[in-house]
């Protein structure tokens, strides 16, 4: 493989999910395992519309790290940038599943995770620059030496399309304030802002969609996309905004529509479509989805995708 379409960084995982719906963890008999982690995820979803790419990464030196090396092999997905931290286990993510709206999630990242030991000199600088999107996420941000290692990824960029991932978790940080500043950083050397409304709120202290997605382009993105859940998402550059209603599917698990939302905007970029059709098409993507259990295993094919929207199309 020579060069990269989409590089993401940041979380990895094995999730462990119920195949029980509407069941307290003490109470699942069975799970089920697969690939995770919110960028890795990604990175998993853009493969599967076919597109060269990899994730920047770390593992435990045990079998379920073995299992992630396994698991991005036989998606499609470029493991070169992932290594192990001897001393430390590969995290596991356990969730509970009570549709619609539901889905405790629960992280076993302790005494730190892997991919927060990722270290600026580590990085390979040439094929982050060189790739067409780079995918980084305000969780790297949240340690060290994960925190200089982002802002060094992000620095090394000098064109092509640069996410952001607002990707707000309060449990890796101790305080919101705390987050706001590094965000900031971070949105300086960004062409692309997605996130929800809290995590909007985080990074610019706006949480009406409009405002925020305002305030993102003064920060100096070109793109902002604000996710509203039931709502749908708004999308603005400083030349046109756009509102896309969410595709109505019976939801089973929403934890990998974001991911699969991002994977899908990805495609979208890369194929230089209109803006509405990138996100109308990144909300179907999320909402197949949702009506799935898994995250990595359950990212739709382009076809499939495109089936949903002429299903609800008017």
């Amino acid at each position: 493989m020579t060069g990269h379409d989409l590089i993401t960084m940041g979380r990895v995982s094995v999730d462990l999910y119920p195949l029980q719906v509407g069941t307290r963890l003490e109470d699942v008999e069975t799970f089920g395992k697969y690939l995770g982690g919110s960028p890795t995820n990604v990175a998993v979803a853009a493969a599967r519309y076919g597109h060269r790419t990899a994730v920047v990464t770390r593992t435990g030196d045990d079998p379920f790290g073995r299992f992630i090396h396994r698991a991005l092999a036989e998606y499609g997905v470029d493991d070169r940038f992932v290594r192990a931290v001897p001393g430390l286990p590969t995290p596991l993510a356990f969730c509970e599943i009570f549709p619609p709206d539901d889905f405790p999630l629960y992280f076993y990242r302790s005494p730190t995770a892997p991919d927060m030991r990722i270290r600026p000199d580590e990085l390979d600088e040439d094929a982050i620059a060189a790739s067409r999107i780079f995918w980084a996420t305000v969780t790297g941000l949240s340690d060290e030496p994960s925190r200089a290692a982002t802002l060094a990824a992000l620095e090394a960029r000098r064109g092509g399309t640069t996410v952001l991932d607002l990707d707000w978790r309060p449990m890796f940080w101790a305080e919101p304030g705390e987050a706001r500043g590094w965000v900031r950083k971070a949105l300086a050397h960004a062409t692309v802002a997605v996130g929800n409304l809290d995590e909007c709120e985080i990074a610019v202290g706006e949480r009406d969609p409009r405002a925020a997605a305002r305030a993102l382009l003064d920060h100096g993105v070109a793109l902002a996309i604000v996710k509203q859940g039931p709502r749908g998402t708004l999308a603005a550059t400083r030349d046109e905004l756009v509102e896309v209603p969410p595709t109505p599917v019976e939801t089973v698990n929403g934890l990998g529509a974001g991911d699969a939302f991002g994977g899908a905007v990805c495609h979208g970029l890369l194929n230089a479509w209109p803006l509405a059709r990138t996100i109308a098409f990144a909300g179907a993507a999320g909402a197949i989805v949702a009506s799935r259990i898994a995250c990595s295993a359950a990212m739709p094919t382009e076809s499939e995708v495109e089936a949903l929207l002429e299903a609800h199309a008017t």
